[in-house]
């Protein structure tokens, strides 16, 4: 087996996270990892917000006040705060779909999420690692407006990257065959 498919097969989020994030370089591939994912003709859909250091606070100061108009409870308006600082970078994706007569939005909606598990397989590949979040929030137009996005625009993810602090146990391997049905 080759050392790349052994690399997929042994793909794992961490959720344990710590200094340092990914900078420079290193970001920069992430980023460009996630402009290679399958994009019917080539539209780009998709943004990224990464927020670090004080960016994480803002992030979560978005998220608090989100979380009260939204009436939430008020121990979820005391955590939307602290979320953010779960991992020395959060990076928001965005699909950001763009007027096209073939490729439906729907699609573009998927380009965007091929962009976060390609930013989270190349994080990985330089020895960070991270953890797709979702929930909520993703969906919460507020929450949207103050991160300056369109009305047509939708997260699809919060990226929570750093430096894994403990080594996650491998996961059980899925038997496959059970997952797929043949045609015939």
């Amino acid at each position: 087996m080759s050392d790349n498919l052994q690399f997929l097969l042994q793909r794992q989020s961490c959720g344990a996270l710590g200094l340092p994030a990914p900078e420079g370089e290193a970001l920069k591939l992430i980023i460009q990892a996630a402009l290679r994912v399958p994009d019917h003709q080539r539209l780009r859909p998709y943004a990224f917000i990464v927020a670090t250091g004080d960016g994480l606070q803002k992030l979560g100061g978005i998220m608090q006040r989100a979380a009260i108009a939204a009436g939430k409870p008020d121990d979820v308006v005391q955590r939307s705060i602290r979320m953010p600082g779960r991992a020395p970078m959060v990076i928001v994706v965005v699909s950001t779909p763009r007027p096209s007569d073939l490729v439906p939005v729907f699609e573009q909606q998927l380009a965007a999420g091929c962009a976060v598990m390609a930013m989270q397989m190349a994080a990985q590949a330089q020895g960070f690692n991270g953890l797709w979040r979702s929930g909520w929030f993703m969906y919460d137009r507020g929450l949207h407006r103050e991160l300056g996005l369109r009305d047509e625009d939708q997260i699809v993810g919060f990226l929570y990257l750093g430096t894994p602090k403990a080594v996650p146990a491998p996961a059980a391997a899925d038997d496959a065959d059970s997952f797929v049905r043949w045609l015939a």
